[in-house]
This record gives C-alpha cells, sequence and structure tokens, in this order.
C-alpha cells in the first residue's frame, strides 16, 4: 500500500514538474524575440495575421504626417519599407532616420500600431549593433 501511494506520488510530482517545464519553455521562447524587423514581419505576414506583435524599423525621413490624433510614416530594414498608422503619441524623440520598435499588428499591408517606442539606449546598441542600426547611419 505504501509503495503505491509513493509511485503515485511520484507521478503527480513528475507531472507538475514537466507542466512548469512546458510553461516556462512556452514562456521564454516567445519572449526570446522582442520584436521583428520591417524584412522578417513581411515575409511572416502571412503567418502573423491580423495578430499583435512589435516591429523595428528606421523612420524613414519625409514620410512623417500627421492627421488629427493619427501618425503616418515609413519605416524600412534591409530595404523593406512598412507604412505604418499609429494612434499612440510619439515619444519626444521620435523623428527620421531613427530606429523604432511599434506595437500592433497589420491591416492588409499597412501595420498598426498603437505604441512607438524609441530605441536610443547606447549599451541596447552596443548589444545589438546589426539588429538596430540604421540604415541612415554613416557607419
Amino acid at each position: 500500500m505504501k509503495k503505491r501511494k509513493k509511485v503515485r506520488l511520484a507521478i503527480a510530482i513528475l507531472l507538475i514538474v514537466g507542466a512548469i517545464a512546458f510553461v516556462l519553455a512556452k514562456g521564454l521562447g516567445s519572449s526570446l524575440e522582442y520584436f521583428q524587423t520591417a524584412n522578417q514581419a513581411v515575409a511572416d505576414r502571412a503567418q502573423l495575421g491580423s495578430q499583435d506583435f512589435n516591429i523595428e524599423g528606421a523612420v524613414v525621413p519625409g514620410t512623417i504626417r500627421r492627421f488629427g490624433n493619427k501618425l503616418t510614416f515609413e519605416i524600412q530594414s534591409k530595404g523593406v519599407v512598412v507604412h505604418v498608422v499609429s494612434t499612440g503619441s510619439p515619444p519626444q524623440l521620435f523623428q527620421a532616420k531613427i530606429p523604432v520598435v511599434l506595437a500592433g499588428h497589420f491591416q492588409g499591408i499597412t501595420f498598426e500600431s498603437n505604441q512607438i517606442m524609441v530605441k536610443h539606449s547606447a549599451q541596447y546598441v552596443a548589444a545589438h549593433p546589426n539588429r538596430v542600426r540604421s540604415p541612415y547611419s554613416s557607419k
């Protein structure tokens, strides 16, 4: 009888540990990729559908326009340009030629964003030089 209880306890513990490991692996796996670059997102647009995600690209000069509470502009990454319509308030550092991360989703070929994040951390740039380099920088 005691042996049966120990086996059941062991199985229960294994199931709990397995479930926790699964949840952690799924959570960490999806959080490792904080954003997709504009070129990656366009390539994966069919898979992404209308689900929310973060997209990164450099703001294309001459494309920033304000229409009431909406802001339109384009971002680019590796030559791929994405048209953006944003209802979020842009941060003070928002301007042409800088890398930004946008939260939102595709609506057709347009990325609809409700949050604009400017990437300006020197530590982040040093840690990820190939991901955040603006195509407009001199390097």
